[in-house]
């Protein structure tokens, strides 16, 4: 060791890989182990070192720690609800090796209802004061749409109590479950519905029956679009700029959308080419070589479809759809590494089981 290293203290190796961050962990699990079981300056001497290795490994990763049994310590990490960062989480999990007094968790995992109690805010969530109705759509019949009912709603303080039954849901049905199952939630007071309300500790039950109806609908459901047509759409936004997009129209009126629910757009930033907001001769092929190389990672046969794409401002999105949202943000995310100092690349994820992101582009 240096005599700097001496002084100022030898700084971690730079994690670049998830056998990276387990080797580190590896060197500090005894005091963190002794930190959660003592529960005191668990902050800083546990928090504030996992904190930033995390960030190393992948932004976005979240934690929660406690005692499992008296014998073993948990480490749950989470994405928090974005669902871009669950596939770096559960493979950062998967690689985890076997340590002695640890156990290690991908998301928050369910719980028994009846020992569950919330308090955020000031407010407290329990299976005493929660119900809930679904909202059924003729027109969309997969959809889940759920209204949660709270016997302490105040509208003023709405933003909070939503937010709590985010928490509570987490917690009863499985970060998993809680942010894939569920397409549109709201929250409201009993005296602002004259709904039948059904207690909460069925809704459980009540996804797994949709969920079950949905896969037995759709299994199998696969679209080849070798043999698919484009259309070129061209036209002017108000501030006089061109807009260019080329669409598949026939996956656009494909009568089973809902089997590919998750919406990825990829949006690629270029340089402005003084050309309209489009880019120049080198940009082009370069975009292209972009858009090859995500279309052959992400193929159809594997559940992605390439819906088009549309280039407007000095930007290009590329639109897919797809049955699961794991891979495309991964491939996202090597992207974005690949490309750093080149494009600026950032990308949205989301469900939309009936393609209403590309309503826009259907024959009228």
């Amino acid at each position: 060791m240096s005599f700097l290293d001496k002084i100022l203290g030898k700084k971690d190796a730079p994690i670049q890989s998830s056998n990276d961050f387990w080797n580190w962990f590896l060197t500090n699990e005894k005091v963190f182990f002794k930190t959660v079981q003592n529960g005191e300056n668990i902050h800083q001497d546990f928090f504030d070192k996992l904190a930033p290795k995390l960030d190393e490994v992948h932004e976005g990763i979240y934690f929660l720690t406690g005692m499992f049994d008296d014998q073993t310590a948990e480490l749950v990490l989470t994405p928090d609800g974005a669902i871009r960062n669950i596939y770096a989480i559960e493979e950062l999990v998967a690689s985890a090796p076997k340590i002695d007094g640890w156990k290690f968790t991908a998301l928050k995992p369910a719980s028994d209802i009846n020992n569950i109690g919330i308090t955020y805010q000031g407010f407290e969530f329990s299976k005493e004061n929660l119900k809930f109705y679904p909202r059924i759509h003729e027109e969309y019949p997969d959809e889940i749409d759920l209204v949660i009912v709270y016997d302490h709603f105040i509208e003023e303080k709405k933003s909070n109590i939503t937010n709590g039954v985010y928490i509570f849901l987490d917690n009863y049905l499985g970060e998993l479950h809680s942010v894939t199952l569920i397409d549109n939630l709201v929250v409201t007071g009993s005296d602002q519905t004259s709904e039948e309300l059904i207690p909460i500790e069925k809704l459980k039950d009540y996804l797994i029956w949709r969920e079950k109806e949905f896969v037995e609908k759709y299994e199998g459901t696969r679209h080849n679009t070798e043999n698919d047509s484009y259309a070129n759409f061209e036209g002017k936004k108000q501030d006089g700029s061109i807009v260019l997009a080329l669409i598949n129209t026939t996956i656009i009126e494909w009568d089973k959308k809902a089997s590919h629910p998750w919406v990825f757009i990829l949006g690629i930033t270029f340089d402005d080419c003084d050309n309209g907001g489009l880019p120049d001769e080198k940009t082009y092929k370069l975009l292209e070589e972009i858009e090859e190389e995500i279309i052959s990672s992400l193929p159809d046969s594997e559940g992605y479809l390439n819906v088009g794409r549309e280039t407007a401002n000095n930007k290009r999105e590329i639109f897919f759809t797809c049955k699961d949202f794991r891979k495309p943000a991964k491939i996202a995310d090597e992207l974005i590494k690949k490309y750093s100092g080149v494009f600026e690349i950032g990308y949205e994820l989301y469900k939309d089981k009936y393609w209403q992101s590309f309503r826009h582009f259907e024959p009228r």
